[in-house]
């Protein structure tokens, strides 16, 4: 298997699944990171992958002193075709390559890199029905929805049509229960301090906003191609129901486990078959209450965004996520406060120009025209 983006939070907790399960059932053939290559020549000298990828031009050549023995190349896209699993935990907009390629090259996906699912969608769907392509969800939401549905009617076909509604869970984030009022002067460190989840940065302010939240409606919406007017969130701070899916006879199948990314990063690489370590596993005895509540759509603006680039379709998510990342990029660096996050994904899409994207190029070309104008955004309201 291979691994995109194996320094950051997925990457290292596919290793410590691998390391569980056993080396001998599964091989590391490929490593590929941005630029953190001090764990990546960690990482190589540990698992012996035959190729390491470094997509930093500055960092390349130190990687190849390192490890003489290994092959380091430019491009994380260019480990697809040693593998037959890939896992892409690239963060953001970076990992389309490796999704659009491995599902060219007909082989396993594991998908935790949203983005580039969303932003291309158009592009990505055909390229699932390439013989031998396969994506298997890493999201935990995505994950428990694949396991609620892969027993019903249309499961195999993709039609889902005893599927009536689909319910995506949200913890709520550090911010649950707060008014936009209350949240106007947060802090980063307030903002990243979740109360369930151990994440990156960029995902874990976009679960304080649930930018996050709104992404996996359209993520959900193209994975299972289920209509919005089906998708559903609900807020549950627990964690522990992961996602949920009504049928047209009206049961709900649910997913449950404690959380840990390392049961559905498990999941996507045992598929079919499940794993042998109990990653998640709950204590009934301790667990005395599972509460849900209505999202705050007056705070959480950027649900409703979400939804309303979901429906308009075509680049629309694209922007969303493009204009979202400029955003979380200036929150982070304490250019703009936190509710100015929704305000700068709001200015963008009042931009949008309609587009359909046919090729990968032409996400490229949405994806940067968003980001320009996110950054135009961004000065604006640094200078006012």
């Amino acid at each position: 298997m291979a691994i995109a983006g194996s320094t950051g939070s997925i990457g290292t907790q596919t290793l410590d699944v691998i390391l569980a399960e056993g080396t001998d059932r599964y091989d590391v053939v490929a490593l590929g990171v941005g630029s953190s290559i001090d764990l990546l020549i960690e990482q190589a000298r540990r698992f012996r992958p035959g190729v390491v990828a470094v997509a930093d031009e500055s960092k390349r050549a130190a990687v190849a002193a390192a490890l003489p023995d290994i092959e380091v190349v430019a491009d994380q896209a260019d480990l697809i075709g040693v593998a037959d699993v890939v896992i892409n935990g690239v963060v953001g907009f970076a990992g389309l390559s490796v999704t659009v390629e491995t599902l060219r090259a007909g082989k396993r996906l594991g998908l935790a890199n949203k983005e580039s699912l969303i932003a291309a969608g158009p592009v990505v769907r055909p390229l699932r029905a390439t013989p031998g392509a396969e994506l298997v969800p890493v999201d935990s939401e995505h994950c428990a929805i694949h396991q609620c549905l892969r027993s019903s009617a249309g499961f195999a076909d993709g039609t889902h049509r005893e599927v009536a509604r689909i319910v995506l869970t949200a913890s709520g984030g550090p911010f649950r229960g707060r008014t936009a009022a209350e949240l106007a002067n947060v802090t980063v460190d307030q903002a990243l301090a979740h109360p369930t989840w151990s994440m990156g940065p960029k995902i874990t302010i976009d679960s304080s906003t649930l930018m996050n939240k709104g992404l996996e409606v359209i993520e959900a919406h193209e994975l299972f191609g289920v209509p919005y007017d089906q998708i559903e969130v609900v807020v549950h701070p627990q964690s522990v129901v992961h996602s949920m899916a009504e049928f047209t006879d009206g049961s709900t199948i649910a997913q449950l486990s404690m959380p840990d990314m390392r049961l559905p990063i498990g999941y996507a690489l045992g598929y079919p078959s499940r794993i042998t370590t109990p990653f998640g596993r709950i204590d009934w005895s301790t667990l005395s209450r599972l509460d849900f509540e209505p999202p705050d759509l007056a705070t959480f603006r950027c649900l409703s965004l979400a939804y309303e680039a979901g429906r308009s379709g075509g680049s629309a998510p694209a922007w969303l996520s493009a204009a979202n990342e400029v955003a979380v990029e200036g929150f982070l660096a304490g250019l703009i406060n936190w509710n100015q996050i929704a305000d700068v994904c709001v200015e963008v899409l009042d931009e949008y120009d309609g587009a359909v994207p046919g090729t990968v190029g032409d996400v490229i070309t949405a994806d940067g025209t968003a980001r320009r104008l996110a950054s135009e955004v961004l000065e604006r309201r640094m200078t006012t």
